[in-house]
């Protein structure tokens, strides 16, 4: 099945939630009002849908192959990679005079989400890209930025992030690759890296790395690290390619999912060194890497809600073509497709609950940082800056095990077709899989949100947000209703549960640090299932008052969010249990090691 981008939700949720008009009226985003908005998703839907889509299932059967240090990609990707390129969606959030459009990060937000939910494989080689251009744009020098930004963001060349070595995932502390400086403000390479997103690949003329390593005297551990610049071949001033630089895929990974995606692992050096330049300051480079790798970040939590609303997609329409036994109630005597089955129709709304709810809360953080680069005030762009960052490990870790579910549900929908490769739904679970990993795993987003994003200010983001979510609340009792008295009843117990997890691992965090991670990732969870539950809420109201505009749509909105009350806000005091109750704590280490 091929994908059909859900326009209708997206520019709803860009106009109501997200108030893309209020963030046209800043300084430099005149250009990004609705009309724009619709403008642009409506073509990057049919792009997405028309070019990039057909070649999923082909990527999966037909993935990226390596030969003699050359990666052949999957065939057609080139020439959509050429398509999207000319398409100018490169550059649609980067800055003008660099070549981009310049729009806001809300509208790109979109244009990603649907990129990745048609071929995550493919859309995967952007995202790089994207994280390498912000980097330059905070860290570079003005000639990296004159020489490199205009390329990726014309699309001709696109860039990696090489952190990861074989010692060194998580902990980046144990980085070896070094960095000999040879006098002439160059440096030359030598290590490996390894899990590296298009590393090797033909579909553009140069690939330019971006390289943790450390010079000779850096201390130990992430203060001895920096950051450097090594492209596949040389450039010139003049911004031509020159040689071949020592950096060599030596293979890639075969992979549970995302095939047509190469993997590489990177040789820098073993002919002379891999020569490079140094970003910024020396010592200096886990902060600057930070910059991509919160950008990826946030990119990843989107193609959670990409692949979840591909798999609910392909389910729902396997759900009204796949006739199997009567209904329960006896209304037919005859077998009925299954969407008629209680059960098929819970797993559906399930999958469509998760998908809007994250979506929502997701293209709300983009608004927030669009704030926080163009409000002109200093002290509304620090707040709005606040409630971005602690969004961020949220929409990355909730929305990514979010659709890890989601795909899972979409194989069950299926029945026992789900598991058989030709139907295409076990390659959105296959393909789900590495989101909760890659870009740090869920317990590193968990770990984050502890200690950055709650503890450091005594949770004072979190409980503006519960605030603000007060007020929605409020609102709820004014709309008369079965839908809204559920959704009142279920957001005001689950904003409970979160303020009190909340005060729970501010207060606890320097006491018993083991009985607050104990509960991170559960934290987390709690936090977005409870932010996406505020969304809807505030859904419903608009759909109420627009239900004579388009009732179906509308209608379907309320009820997404009743739902979604009933059937994922319920759960949030068990959730908050996990994270407060000392037995639940002191369960998850009961077990001695030796007992395991």
């Amino acid at each position: 099945m091929s994908y059909t981008a859900p326009v209708k939700d997206i520019l709803f949720v860009m106009k109501e939630l997200a108030d893309i008009d209020g963030i046209a009226a800043l300084p430099g985003y005149e250009d990004g009002n609705f009309d724009a908005a619709q403008a642009v998703v409506d073509e990057a839907a049919r792009f997405c849908g028309e070019v990039i889509a057909p070649l999923n299932v082909t990527g999966d059967r037909n993935p990226s192959a390596w030969s003699n240090g050359e990666v052949t990609t999957t065939p057609g990707f080139r020439d959509a990679f050429r398509q999207f390129a000319e398409g100018g969606w490169q550059g649609v959030v980067h800055p003008s005079e660099y070549g981009g459009q310049g729009l806001p990060k809300l509208i790109s937000t979109a244009c990603n989400e649907m990129l990745n939910s048609a071929n995550l494989s493919f859309a995967l080689c952007p995202l790089l890209t994207d994280g390498a251009i912000e980097a330059l744009l905070t860290a570079g020098s003005d000639e990296q930025k004159a020489r490199y930004l205009p390329k990726f963001i014309e699309g001709v060349w696109t860039g990696t992030m090489n952190l990861t070595e074989p010692q060194a995932g998580s902990d980046l502390a144990l980085v070896r690759t070094r960095a000999e400086p040879q006098g002439d403000g160059s440096y030359k390479l030598f290590g490996t890296k390894i899990f590296i997103t298009y590393g090797e690949h033909d579909m553009a003329k140069n690939i330019v790395h971006l390289v943790l390593a450390r010079t000779p005297d850096a201390p130990g551990g992430v203060k001895g690290i920096s950051l450097f610049i090594v492209p596949k071949f040389l450039v010139y001033d003049d911004g031509s390619l020159g040689a071949r630089n020592d950096v060599h895929c030596v293979s890639i990974e075969h992979k549970l999912g995302i095939k047509a995606s190469p993997t590489a692992v990177l040789q820098f050096g073993d002919h002379g060194g891999a020569v490079g330049h140094l970003i910024g300051e020396e010592n200096r480079g886990l902060e600057y890497m930070f910059i991509m790798m919160n950008a990826a970040r946030f990119a990843v939590g989107m193609q959670g809600i990409a692949v979840a609303e591909r798999a609910y997609q392909q389910a729902i329409a396997y759900a009204k073509e796949r006739v199997q036994s009567r209904p329960v109630d006896g209304s037919a005597k005859e077998p009925v497709t299954i969407i008629h089955h209680p059960d098929v129709r819970r797993m559906l709304a399930t999958m469509r609950a998760y998908s809007e709810g994250a979506r929502a809360l997701a293209y709300v953080a983009a608004s927030h940082s669009d704030l926080a680069h163009g409000h002109p005030d200093a002290d509304a762009r620090n707040s709005h800056q606040a409630i971005y960052e602690y969004l961020v490990p949220i929409v990355k870790g909730f929305s990514t095990e979010m659709s890890v579910d989601v795909a899972s549900i979409g194989v069950q929908v299926h029945g026992g077709m789900g598991f058989i490769e030709e139907t295409g739904a076990a390659q959105h679970y296959r393909d789900a899989r590495i989101l909760p990993i890659y870009e740090g795993t869920t317990a590193i987003q968990a770990n984050d949100l502890v200690g950055r994003k709650t503890v450091r200010d005594s949770g004072r983001v979190a409980q503006a947000l519960l605030a603000q979510m007060d007020q929605t609340i409020v609102a709820l009792i004014e709309v008369d209703g079965q839908a809204f008295k559920s959704m009142h009843r279920h957001l005001s117990g689950a904003s409970l549960s979160l303020a009190r997890s909340i005060e729970f691992i501010v207060a606890k965090f320097k006491s018993d640090p083991n009985a607050v991670f104990a509960g991170s990732v559960p934290y987390l969870k709690l936090a977005g299932t409870v932010l996406c539950g505020w969304q809807f809420a505030r859904a419903m109201l608009v759909s109420y008052t627009k239900l004579n505009e388009d009732k179906r749509f509308h209608s379907a909105k309320i009820a997404t969010a009743e739902f979604y009350a009933e059937h994922i806000l319920s759960h949030a005091p068990a959730i908050e249990a996990s994270i407060t109750s000392a037995n639940g704590q002191l369960g998850v280490l009961a077990l001695s090691e030796d007992q395991f």
